[in-house]
């Protein structure tokens, strides 16, 4: 079976000047995990997940540092620090956002995309056209529904 064939085709999506609070709003009431976030031309340019908004909520931990010399030494990466307190201080979704989206095709079968999202760790896939705009999701529901369903 083809992406096409399970995808959800009406996709609930986000601009990167939405606010924090409605993609929140937008996962609850649609019950779905994820949004992708898109340009003026439906391009998928990040996604927010609620994983993305839990730790928005978390605490973050600085890198631990050694002082020697007057000079310090970190333990953990300072940069990923500050990755993490940028996007805990997000207030719109172009500040939250995973900028790194992996996707699929529509012609591609249900099997690549279950095999993508274990290699991965994701839960959904945005589809996308010969021309990369946004089409399509396919989550890993859609995947369950289409590999066990009653007619299989």
């Amino acid at each position: 079976m083809l992406i096409k064939d399970i995808m959800t085709k009406n996709v609930i999506t986000v601009s990167t000047e939405d606010s924090v609070e409605k993609c929140a709003k937008l996962l609850q009431e649609n019950d779905i995990s994820g949004l992708p976030v898109i340009d003026e031309e439906d391009h998928v340019v990040g996604i927010v997940t609620e994983g993305d908004l839990i730790r928005r909520a978390s605490r973050i931990k600085a890198p631990g540092y050694l002082e020697i010399l007057g000079g310090l030494i970190y333990l953990g990466s300072p940069k990923k620090f500050v990755d993490e307190l940028q996007r805990a201080m997000a207030v719109t979704a172009g500040q939250m956002m995973s900028s790194n989206v992996v996707s699929i095709r529509p012609d591609d079968k249900v099997e690549k995309a279950a095999t993508v999202m274990v290699e991965k760790g994701i839960n959904r896939l945005p589809v996308l056209d010969v021309r990369d705009k946004l089409i399509g999701i396919v989550s890993r529901r859609d995947i369950m529904g289409c590999l066990y369903s009653d007619n299989s």
